[in-house]
């Protein structure tokens, strides 16, 4: 990567050039931008506070919350800011490090994903050994790995990226810098980049797909063959939330990276919204409301505040 290369600057076209409606996107994505850390942050201390939520479940589900917070903020300052700013520039290494750390978190969310479907196979199909299989260490492990394997991904990816020649227009058709607008704007031929990058999206996303798809072949089996209806609802009811989270989270991905590049189109940017801001904002909701046992630590928690309140207002008129 020259030295030449990092002088160059881009300019980010964002959601819309309708000065009308920069405002009212501005409002509506700061307090979605807000929602996301006050829920986020919310599922982390809950957790935390909460011995009955000290599971490897819910160890999977504190680090899935940090990436969707470190996620959304890789993306959402950035835009905000462009939607108020006449100048929208970014420097070649602002760029490259924007397109680093969110597909970093990216690829760590695929695996916590395919570790929390896991997590749920060996309950459900072996919890007599769920607690000898999914150890505290073993947690530890696969976390650890998730984040090792997506930096050197990332690593690789970014490289064939930004090791190209840019010495055309400058100006990319997106909110951030993704993959394809700023393979876009390379010179050079793309074709080694499009396979490697290709290569790596099949190996994480793909791979933990893949994962996610045996294990829940097998909860249905393990499911169906259950006596009893009550535990064929229990178990299908734990799993309902991750389900959501999944479809959601691959299925907005899928149809922006598996496409050809020559049928991108204005909708990309909407899909892209919707996987980098309105997902980390919906996943809290979707794994308390729909999750009694975060739902009954919620009520607990508040119970405990609002008794430590009322006793501190009791000695406090006393004295």
């Amino acid at each position: 990567m020259g030295g030449n290369q990092t002088q160059i600057k881009f300019i980010l076209l964002g959601i819309t050039d309708r000065p009308c409606a920069q405002t009212p996107l501005f409002v509506l994505f700061l307090l979605t931008y807000i929602v996301t850390l006050v829920g986020n942050v919310g599922i982390i201390t809950l957790v935390r506070v909460s011995p009955s939520l000290h599971t490897p479940m819910y160890f999977f589900l504190t680090h899935f919350a940090f990436t969707d917070i470190c996620y959304s903020t890789v993306i959402s300052p950035r835009m905000l800011a462009d939607l108020l700013s006449e100048d929208k520039t970014i420097s070649f290494t602002a760029c490259m490090m924007q397109f680093f750390t969110f597909a970093f978190f990216g690829v760590v969310e695929c695996h916590l994903l395919a570790m929390m479907a896991y997590d749920r196979h060996v309950a459900i199909c072996q919890p007599l050994l769920y607690v000898t299989i999914i150890s505290s260490r073993v947690c530890w492990q696969l976390v650890a790995s998730s984040y090792l394997f997506a930096f050197l991904s990332v690593i690789i990816c970014t490289w064939s990226m930004f090791g190209g020649s840019f010495c055309g227009p400058n100006h990319i058709d997106h909110f951030f810098c993704d993959v394809v607008p700023v393979l876009k704007l390379m010179c050079s031929d793309t074709h080694s980049s499009e396979m490697i990058i290709f290569a790596l999206f099949t190996i994480n996303v793909v791979g933990a797909s893949m994962v996610i798809l045996l294990s829940y072949i097998s909860i249905i089996r393990t499911v169906l063959r259950m006596c009893s209806a009550q535990s064929r609802d229990r178990a299908f009811h734990t799993c309902s939330s991750h389900l959501m989270v999944v479809s959601i989270f691959f299925g907005s991905g899928f149809f922006i990276y598996l496409q050809p590049s020559s049928s991108h189109r204005s909708l990309d940017k909407v899909a892209s919204i919707f996987y980098t801001v309105v997902t980390p904002m919906l996943n809290p909701f979707i794994y308390s409301l729909r999750n009694k046992e975060v739902k009954g630590a919620l009520i607990k928690c508040v119970r405990r505040l609002f008794n430590s309140w009322q006793c501190t207002r009791l000695v406090s008129c006393r004295t």
